[in-house]
């Protein structure tokens, strides 16, 4: 069995994205600038599991509920740096009451799937954009930066020793979630001085089991998801709570998620906590915001805009789509998609995300009433559907 990483979809290029107001992030997100250790592979340390379990019928699976034997572990301390890396036993963290994750929020987390393939080849999707991501985010809140390929090489170990929980049915994946936590023992708002890199696996099936279901929206002016200089950018805890109360609103009124909109033009931003695309004709014109430090630069978002963008300058011919697209990460508004949807203009709206990939859309609940957005058949649109597959 080999485990290789799946860096870009059909070339290099694929993986060059710009990542809009996180960018001036990325270029000090590769380790700390000081003398301390950074994450060391070569040091990792094994305790197996002395009690495995045995993977459930992959038809029981439900989404986040079942994990791995094993799980990653490295801490972290401002006077010494990155210590030695340990795969251990899947099991409960110890933490004091008083750690700063606890009191501030100061988390942050990635999530990235690993495919069994039908010749026993397992792939990680793009995982070197996780891992730019998460350094990304640790700067934002003060946590510390560290070496992704290093990090990179540990996750595929724990892959390795937990493969036989990798699903091999079609749509089946492992979810890999790492996560950082600020876990100095003192009360106060500050850089902390002990944090805890830590890496968890679940197996999960296709997010639509019984096949694509389009899913309704609530667009919501009571809330806001962020705000511009915000932290909406960046992949931190502190984002997600807020969204649950609107969640709850929105489902009393029938709907099952959010569309966040932004001032007063009621812009589109994200679909609960995946990225939009919408698409107009007549010129087959595939839009998503742009990242303006908003936005979650999604690794399923690039990869959508990549293929697309490929396929409009004719580099790669992704089939079943439209001979001619235009591509633009440009403002879209709520006023643009509801004329659209009465005119016949609208094509399709989705959301896009690494738990179901592509989300499809039927309608937007906005300022009491309905804005129907067209699904086809089988709930996917023309764009959505070959680019899916792709």
């Amino acid at each position: 069995m080999s485990l290789r990483l799946l860096t870009s979809l059909r070339s290099s290029n694929l993986a060059k994205k710009s990542w809009g107001a996180s960018a001036t992030y990325a270029s000090r997100a590769v380790s700390q600038a000081s003398a301390l250790p950074d994450i060391d592979a070569s040091q990792l340390k094994f305790t197996n599991n002395p009690n495995p379990s045995t993977p459930p019928p992959s038809a029981t699976l439900k989404f986040g509920h079942t994990f791995t034997d094993h799980m990653l572990t490295v801490p972290w301390s401002v006077t010494s740096g990155w210590g030695v890396p340990e795969i251990i036993p899947y099991g409960p963290l110890q933490l004091e009451p008083s750690c700063t994750v606890l009191h501030y929020a100061q988390t942050i987390f990635e999530g990235m799937k690993a495919y069994r393939h039908h010749n026993g080849t397992i792939t990680l999707f793009r995982p070197d954009m996780n891992m730019k991501r998460m350094n990304n985010s640790a700067e934002r809140i003060a946590l510390p930066n560290f070496n992704g390929q290093q990090l990179l090489q540990l996750i595929k170990e724990l892959i390795r020793l937990d493969k036989h929980w990798i699903p091999s049915e079609p749509g089946h994946s492992l979810y890999v979630r790492p996560t950082m936590i600020g876990t100095q023992k003192a009360i106060g708002v500050g850089p902390p001085s002990e944090a805890l890199l830590f890496v968890i696996c679940s197996p999960v099936g296709p997010y639509y089991p019984n096949g694509f279901k389009p899913i309704s929206l609530y667009g919501t002016t009571e809330y806001v998801r962020a705000s511009p200089g915000g932290t909406g950018a960046f992949k931190l805890g502190v984002n997600y709570a807020p969204g649950i109360l609107p969640q709850k609103a929105a489902a009393k009124l029938g709907y099952q998620q959010n569309l966040w909109l932004h001032g007063p033009e009621h812009l589109l931003t994200e679909v609960g906590t995946m990225n939009m695309f919408v698409v107009f004709k007549p010129r087959m014109e595939l839009v998503t915001p742009p990242l303006d430090g908003m936005i979650l630069p999604g690794i399923t978002r690039d990869s959508v805009l990549a293929l697309a963008r490929e396929h409009a300058t004719g580099k790669y011919k992704v089939p079943g789509l439209p001979e001619k697209i235009v591509v633009s990460e440009r403002p879209v508004s709520m006023r643009e998609v509801k004329e659209a949807s009465k005119s016949g203009k609208l094509v399709e709206l989705f959301g896009a995300g690494t738990a179901a990939v592509i989300s499809p859309v039927d309608k937007i609940g906005y300022l009491g009433e309905d804005v129907l957005i067209p699904t086809g058949e089988d709930g996917m649109g023309p764009l959505s559907k070959p680019i899916w597959r792709n």
